[in-house]
């Protein structure tokens, strides 16, 4: 498993295309799977990674709470394939886009599994909370 890493900026074009920073592209050969993701952002899986995390849901689906089953059903009926093209760009989905709230400018950052891609306005109030914990060492 690769590990993502890094943050880039990059703008949607008028097709509601984004670019794949090159650093991420080659794990991403095969295409990859866009999901809603928590916080507000959009998950950008693998496909092997999409399959672990489609197995989580699967389960929570079937033998977790209402509100687990509502979870899994919107993750599921809002999550799609993409293929990245040579320019290593691929399509946003409108539904996906209007969810994060993805207009112009995106942040593309690696979460370790996968890739997210935040509205600026967004990432910038989760991360200001991140980073104040990190600064202070402690969360209290």
């Amino acid at each position: 498993m690769s590990l993502f890493v890094g943050q880039f900026q990059h703008s949607l074009d008028d097709k509601g295309r984004l670019i794949l920073p090159a650093r991420f592209r080659r794990d991403f050969e095969n295409g990859g799977h866009l999901s809603p993701n928590m916080d507000g952002c959009v998950a950008l899986w693998t496909p092997g990674e999409f399959t672990r995390k489609s197995a989580e849901y699967l389960e929570a689906g079937r033998h977790g709470s209402a509100h687990e089953r509502r979870q899994s059903r919107f993750w599921a009926t809002n999550s799609s394939e993409v293929e990245i093209d040579r320019q290593g760009r691929f399509a946003l989905p409108p539904v996906i886009r209007d969810f994060a709230q993805l207009t112009g400018e995106v942040i593309v950052a690696g979460n370790l599994d996968h890739v997210e891609l935040w509205n600026p306005q967004r990432y910038a109030e989760q991360v200001s909370t991140a980073e104040e914990t990190f600064i202070r060492g402690s969360d209290e």
